[in-house]
């Protein structure tokens, strides 16, 4: 997540062998929705979603939980907007509060962690090279093993129950050469 300042924050003290930075989808493709009437939302097929119950609407932009009683916009993104046939779109929520990005280093969103993730590698031509079904508290070294083949450029992880998209993974830190 973001710090004071706009700074990444890292995660906890262990060692990474191979540096790596969740990112948050970019608010703007969104912010033309924020604040628009149930019909006027309806009209995109968008739907704004008061939350119910803890950790059940995970924001795709700030890489967190909504809390009960905050409403998200659920929607239709296509996450994966390429030339091969991995191209792909799925329904995600977004908070209308959020304003930047989720930067995570090194270290999984704890919306993330929580949850059974699939977690699937792709090549420089976005192509699937590689792909698990794992536990999010137990995904750090699958992904610092993946980042480190030279074959794979990034990764997507998904809700596996779902198999909603939740956030890229690259490898190396914001700002790194």
């Amino acid at each position: 997540m973001r710090g004071a300042g706009g700074a990444a924050k890292r995660g906890d003290t262990k060692e990474v062998l191979m540096p790596y930075t969740v990112t948050g989808l970019s608010p703007d493709a969104f912010r033309p929705l924020f604040g628009l009437s149930e019909a006027e939302l309806a009209e995109r097929g968008v739907i704004r979603v008061q939350v119910d119950a803890p950790a059940s609407a995970p924001c795709r932009v700030s890489l967190e939980d909504a809390e009960p009683g905050e409403t998200v916009l659920l929607l239709n993104h296509e996450h994966l907007p390429v030339d091969s046939p991995y191209r792909s779109c799925h329904a995600i929520y977004v908070r209308e509060t959020t304003r930047e990005a989720a930067v995570v280093v090194d270290a999984l969103p704890p919306a993330l962690e929580r949850r059974l993730l699939a977690i699937r590698a792709f090549d420089q031509d976005d192509m699937m090279v590689e792909a698990e079904v794992i536990e999010g508290r137990e995904a750090a070294p699958l992904i610092e093993t993946w980042l480190g083949d030279d074959r794979i450029a990034y990764l997507h992880a998904h809700y596996a129950r779902r198999g909603c998209f939740a956030a890229r993974i690259d490898r190396g830190s914001p700002g790194a050469g």
